[in-house]
């Protein structure tokens, strides 16, 4: 009996010295050790957040060049594309029909200018004869409404002269502005008409372009209220420059300015239209062209956290605070907006908080954590 309770004792000693449990304490699993992560403290300060919205191009001035009279097209002074400046011939319509209309008009106002005369001496032959009583007063008042007569058809010629030089001066077609020229549908030979629903051309001044862009009612709001001013035109003198996103997704080099907005929401979309206006000497941006104009709009005493201390979680965005204690915990946030690679946080930090920077993704809630200064240069805005 002795030996089966030696052998027992020798077999819970073993099995006590192979699990680790020895009197000592030696062999025991050690705790599982604090892992080291860079931690950045959460500040407030300047940020600017840039809202996009789609526009369309058009040139400070869009003409479109029409006959103002009829006839066939003799000359075609210009090419499609080509820069043209103000009076510079485009197009010479056939003159020759305007021509004899205003060889008819001055025959007739010569015709009208002798006629004035004649009565007019008239008028002078008869005024002795009536002193002399030789003739009635009644013939001279009858030569001297002849005179009004003549004087009357004499201005009408000069009027029929006048509209003929003009038509005639309409077959000369000039640019009336400096700028580019568009399609040229009509060539060398072709009828025109001034009632043609197509014009001959378009000319585009586009030194300066307009960029239209439209905005919702609320953010029209928002807008008015983020800006000081008494009216709108002192808010649009207070709003920061914009920039152009074409379409290829590069910054057109030049800023805008913001410098009219519609009298009235359209009522359809429920949207007002605004303008920016850039400047163009260069010849870069052409009537038509679309793309992006996009607007910064500054926040005070924001929150801002770089997007790769973020996590997204369907459809959720966190963060890992590190509370007093140094354990972390993954908490939601809600983004009002970003600016550059940072979020600007609307709801679920504060000033003051820590979060982790990087290797989150293996962290679970409660772990410790050994906090790691993060660079200046990460965190500075």
């Amino acid at each position: 009996m002795k030996r089966i309770i030696i052998i027992v004792a020798i077999v819970l000693v073993a099995g006590l010295a192979f699990y680790g449990f020895s009197g000592s304490g030696e062999g025991q699993v050690p705790a599982p050790q604090a892992v080291s992560v860079p931690v950045l403290t959460i500040g407030q300060g300047q940020a600017v957040t840039y809202q996009e919205y789609p526009v369309t191009v058009e040139g400070r001035v869009n003409v479109e060049i029409r006959p103002q009279v009829d006839g066939y097209l003799d000359k075609v002074f210009v090419d499609e594309g080509a820069f043209v400046k103000a009076g510079q011939p485009i197009f010479k319509i056939n003159e020759n029909r305007y021509r004899e209309l205003l060889n008819n008009a001055q025959g007739s106002l010569n015709a009208a200018e002798g006629a004035l005369m004649n009565a007019k001496l008239e008028v002078e032959k008869m005024t002795p004869l009536v002193e002399g009583k030789v003739v009635s007063e009644y013939q001279l008042k009858n030569a001297k409404a002849s005179v009004k007569i003549a004087e009357a058809n004499k201005r009408q010629a000069e009027a029929a002269v006048a509209s003929a030089k003009i038509n005639l001066g309409y077959t000369l077609i000039t640019a009336p502005v400096n700028g580019y020229i568009t399609r040229l549908p009509k060539k060398q030979g072709n009828l025109v008409s001034a009632a043609d629903p197509t014009p001959l051309t378009l000319l585009s001044d586009i030194d300066e372009v307009y960029a239209y862009f439209s905005i919702g009612e609320a953010d029209f709001i928002a807008f008015k209220e983020k800006y000081e001013g008494n009216t709108l035109s002192d808010k649009l003198k207070k709003l920061p420059p914009v920039t152009l996103v074409m379409a290829d997704n590069s910054e057109y080099e030049q800023k805008g300015k913001i410098d009219m907005v519609d009298g009235q929401f359209d009522r359809t979309t429920g949207a007002i239209t605004l303008r920016a206006s850039f400047p163009n000497a260069k010849g870069l941006l052409r009537s038509g062209n679309t793309g992006r104009v996009k607007l910064g709009i500054s926040h005070a005493n924001a929150i801002v956290v770089p997007q790769a201390a973020t996590a997204e979680i369907q459809d959720k965005v966190f963060v890992y605070i590190v509370d007093k204690d140094n354990k972390v915990t993954r908490t939601p946030i809600t983004i009002s907006g970003k600016t550059g690679t940072d979020y600007l946080i609307k709801e679920g930090l504060k000033a003051g908080d820590r979060i982790v920077y990087k290797g989150f993704e293996t962290l679970a809630d409660g772990t410790v954590v050994v906090p790691e200064k993060v660079q200046e240069e990460v965190v500075s805005k």
